[in-house]
């Protein structure tokens, strides 16, 4: 039986204080192999960008971690800022929820799409240069010349979060991590970029950890599905399985709020049509 490419084993995250402290996880365990969708889904505060912070080891100073964190076996968990250089990017990248917040203001595209590929890679900076343009017209930005030689305040959302896709891909890391990668974007940009990771995971092989609060999303790009709640996992399986046969009343709730939602949009989408329903 072959070993998945991440599997995290009863991970804890808490920050102690004087008043008792918080967990904000509290032993979760799940593996994500390459190749596959899992979606984390859950209210806010349930912890799932607290679980994606856990496995790139960038939590906060006063926080306490514990459990196992393996990459092809390998535990990271107790790894240092200098061995985990060699780990973020090349074995795990990240898609942060807000792009430009993400990218640094005063570089060039070109120069942060090609730093890691020169470090991580070991090409010259033409190679990693051409890797770059390769894959800005992979993610289906045009002029990707004229794009490199920008700056991320002269591009749109949806331009700088597909940027942001293509130079995480670009390292090609068995494991991505999206973290809510649609938020900040309209609903149209919003397909066409899942479209993208979807397409994306098919071609480069890379597994995608894809953390969201949407139902929709995860119906429509998922192949497993863990439900979140106060730190915890209620409950993991194949999307058909959570989705149409939710064990946990927390799961069925969700999913029942999620169709009200839903209802109440198609609702008013009529009666702007001029529709009665």
């Amino acid at each position: 039986m072959s070993i998945p490419y991440l599997r995290v084993q009863d991970l804890s995250v808490s920050f102690p204080a004087k008043s008792g402290g918080f967990q904000a996880i509290d032993k979760i365990s799940f593996d994500l192999a390459r190749g596959e969708i899992l979606a984390l889904v859950g209210e806010s505060g349930s912890g799932k960008s607290m679980t994606s912070l856990s496995i790139m080891k960038l939590l906060p100073m006063a926080a306490r971690m514990g459990g196992r964190i393996e990459i092809e076996g390998q535990d990271i968990a107790g790894f240092g800022r200098r061995e985990m250089e060699n780990v973020r990017g090349a074995k795990i990248g990240m898609i942060f929820q807000e792009p430009m917040t993400s990218l640094n203001p005063v570089l060039t595209i070109a120069r942060q799409m090609t730093e890691g590929l020169v470090r991580h890679k070991c090409v010259s900076s033409r190679e990693a240069l051409a890797t770059a343009r390769t894959w800005l017209e992979d993610v289906g930005i045009p002029e990707p010349n004229r794009v490199l030689a920008q700056y991320p305040h002269q591009l749109s959302g949806g331009m700088r979060q597909r940027i942001m896709i293509a130079a995480a891909l670009a390292l090609r890391p068995g494991i991505l991590i999206a973290d809510e990668p649609t938020t900040a974007l309209d609903v149209t940009v919003q397909s066409q970029v899942l479209d993208l990771l979807v397409d994306l995971k098919a071609r480069s092989g890379s597994g995608i950890l894809l953390i969201t609060h949407d139902i929709g999303v995860v119906a429509e790009t998922a192949d497993r599905v863990a439900v979140m709640r106060g730190g915890r996992i209620l409950e993991i399986g194949t999307v058909d399985e959570v989705l149409h046969s939710p064990k946990h009343d927390y799961t069925k709730a969700l999913l029942a709020s999620h169709l009200t939602v839903d209802r109440g949009l198609r609702q008013r989408e009529l009666e702007v049509a001029g529709v009665r329903p």
